[in-house]
């Protein structure tokens, strides 16, 4: 099995690079950019470096450090940013989580999906009428 942390991908601020890795080179072109782009942005707006990891369960965690002499690093922006990240990309996210689930840990779609079916296709949010 693999080790308690798998990288997905992260950037840093200081280096100013972006890291793959090369484990997930099956995703999508489109995904694979998408998280470049999440990872890069972050980076600047935040500063530091923001790295995707894998738990040992499966779940796609944030991981931000920043070194002590950086003054610029804005750690309430960085809570913040993360926040608005996992709700934004909140379906992106668990595509790659089930990805990682099903490929990596071999675990079938049936086991993740149990319960999820309910709620699949209804929303609750009716569209505004401004039918003054």
């Amino acid at each position: 099995m693999y080790q308690d942390k798998i990288v997905l991908c992260g950037a840093s601020a200081y280096e100013q690079k972006y890291y793959f890795n090369q484990d997930f080179s099956s995703l999508p072109d489109a995904v694979k950019q998408e998280l470049q782009i999440m990872c890069v942005l972050y980076t600047e707006d935040i500063g530091g470096i923001l790295t995707l990891e894998f738990d040992e369960e499966g779940n796609l965690q944030f991981k931000t450090e920043a070194l002590d002499a950086d003054a610029m690093y804005d750690e309430i922006g960085s809570v913040l940013k993360i926040k608005q990240l996992q709700s934004e990309k909140r379906e992106l996210l668990e595509s790659l989580e089930m990805y990682y689930r099903v490929f990596f840990l071999g675990e079938t779609p049936e086991e993740e999906s149990t319960g999820e079916s309910e709620d699949s296709g209804k929303k609750s949010v009716d569209p505004v009428e401004n039918g003054d």
